[in-house]
């Protein structure tokens, strides 16, 4: 019960810093998350919840990337190893930050995809005021990775449209 209070309050101060953002004129945008070593941007409008990695059942016969199905608020979800999945695309190979538990980004009901991304850390909210400058996706990068953002320390963010991945051929074939 202790859970679910913590959970609501959670959600309302979330809710009042998001109306707040909206008050004072900031454009809250992307979801900021690290998978793999690598920094990536979800938009806002396309994720959904974040919750901590519960107990994954694994599916037989299926791709390494796809770690099984979780129980999420009673919705079955897939979920997806980002960093595992991204590796298929030239990615790096996984690299958990030492002492970080993993946790899943669901992509938004709109989609009307019940998946969950697996991320190694979350690095928060982002707007476009947190970026200096950016470029297009690199040549020959999957239809789902939009613009490279470079933050005032030179860290590049790259984003990926969820609508577009969780549409792609290659993410909706989990079989092995």
């Amino acid at each position: 019960m202790a859970n679910r209070e913590a959970l609501r309050e959670l959600q309302a101060r979330l809710a009042s810093r998001l109306q707040a953002a909206k008050a004072e004129g900031m454009s809250v945008a992307w979801l900021a998350v690290q998978a793999g070593g690598r920094k990536y941007l979800f938009p806002l409008g396309q994720s959904g919840e974040i919750v901590p990695v519960s107990h994954v059942q694994p599916v037989p016969y299926s791709v390494d990337w796809f770690l099984g199905v979780v129980n999420i608020r009673g919705g079955l979800f897939g979920v997806v190893d980002l960093a595992a999945f991204l590796a298929l695309d030239g990615g790096v190979s996984r690299q958990v930050p030492a002492g970080n538990e993993p946790s899943v980004v669901t992509l938004n009901a709109a989609l009307d995809v019940n998946c969950a991304l697996q991320v190694d850390l979350l690095s928060g909210l982002r707007g476009a005021d947190a970026f200096t400058q950016s470029h297009g996706p690199a040549e020959g990068s999957p239809s789902y990775m939009g613009n490279v953002f470079l933050d005032s320390s030179g860290e590049a963010w790259q984003e990926i449209n969820l609508r577009v991945l969780s549409q792609s051929q290659q993410f909706l074939s989990i079989s092995a």
